[in-house]
């Protein structure tokens, strides 16, 4: 059920469904998400039984104010502390020590665990009103199957779990792809997982270089998002550069059929059985629907989708990333 997420009606019938262990469809400025109390195990493990999700593979837990990081976290050093006051609420993840005895399941059984403050009005409101109920936080994936297309709109999440879920519906997700990951536990900042919150803009804010994943020795924690095959369409995704896309259309010729072509450059193509899509020169706005194209080109029933690779620029990072990984499934 889709209930409108400005509603204060809809956000209290939300927070007693979340206190009664029930699974949510929550919006927020990336992606929907499947949310439960962070608190209880057992909700938790109906996010992973719904999505399908290995239960070790940890959730990002969703906190109104510096009071859930508290309650979440052991520490918070000081370039973490500085990441929180540039980018929060927004589309950060800070992956923290966590305090024992807290969050267990959606962490995987990690001691480390991903914390956000996400800046939809609507995930503020409903995380203010469980604060005042005494929920601290809440785990939540994105709502999708493990593995497949991430959701952008309530819809996405009914076509995904049916009508039986209750849907809070915040429009569709402004920033369409996943929050920026930053690992804290390890005295430096390490990139888990890139989004709209670029590298240049992290090092700047919490004044120290951000490292990558292969930098150091030590083991990374888990953390969503982050398996090399994921986000992908029930078709086949391929990367192409500009040319291998029109010389691939050229060498097929009208004999196409249910293949989707999704690209910045115009291309194009004798065969009727051909979906050609543009894609945005402008990354933010690419992102942004990204994952919205994937469903769409999915429910025409296309079987092979060819996708323009992205610029090898800072600002696109996120973008490739999110289409590496689906071509990698």
């Amino acid at each position: 059920m889709i209930l409108p997420g400005e509603s204060d009606e809809a956000i209290a019938a939300a927070v007693q469904a979340l206190r009664a262990g029930e699974l949510l469809g929550l919006p927020t400025e990336t992606v929907y998400g499947l949310a439960a109390d962070a608190a209880s195990d057992v909700a938790v493990a109906r996010i992973f039984a719904a999505k399908g999700r290995p239960a070790d593979h940890p959730l990002i837990v969703h906190v109104a104010d510096a009071e859930g990081v508290a309650h979440f976290a052991a520490q918070l050093p000081d370039f973490a502390q500085r990441l929180i006051q540039a980018f929060w609420p927004g589309p950060l993840t800070l992956i923290l020590p966590r305090r024992p005895g807290v969050g267990q399941a959606a962490a995987g059984g990690q001691d480390s665990i991903g914390l956000r403050c996400p800046a939809h009005p609507v995930a503020r409101a409903l995380l203010k009103a469980c604060a005042a109920q005494g929920l601290h936080g809440l785990a939540a994936p994105s709502a999708n199957r493990f593995g497949r297309v991430s959701p952008t709109t309530a819809a996405h999440v009914r076509d995904e779990f049916g009508d039986a879920l209750l849907v809070l519906d915040g429009g569709a997700c402004q920033v369409g792809i996943e929050s920026t990951i930053v690992d804290c536990t390890r005295g430096v900042p390490v990139l888990l997982r890139p989004g709209q919150i670029g590298r240049a803009q992290v090092e700047a804010a919490c004044g120290q270089r951000l490292r990558s994943q292969d930098e150091l020795q030590a083991p990374d924690p888990r953390a969503s998002g982050t398996l090399e095959a994921h986000y992908a369409p029930s078709a086949k995704l391929r990367l192409m550069d500009a040319r291998a896309l029109q010389d691939g259309l050229d060498l097929l010729g009208r004999e196409a059929a249910r293949l989707a072509v999704y690209a910045r450059v115009p291309l194009k193509s004798p065969s009727a059985g051909v979906i050609l899509r543009r894609m945005p020169e402008d990354a933010a706005a690419a992102a942004q629907e990204l994952f919205a194209v994937l469903r769409a080109l999915d429910d025409q029933g296309v079987r092979l989708i060819w996708v323009e690779a992205p610029p090898d620029t800072p600002e696109w990072e996120g973008v490739r990333d999110r289409l590496r990984r689906a071509a990698a499934a």
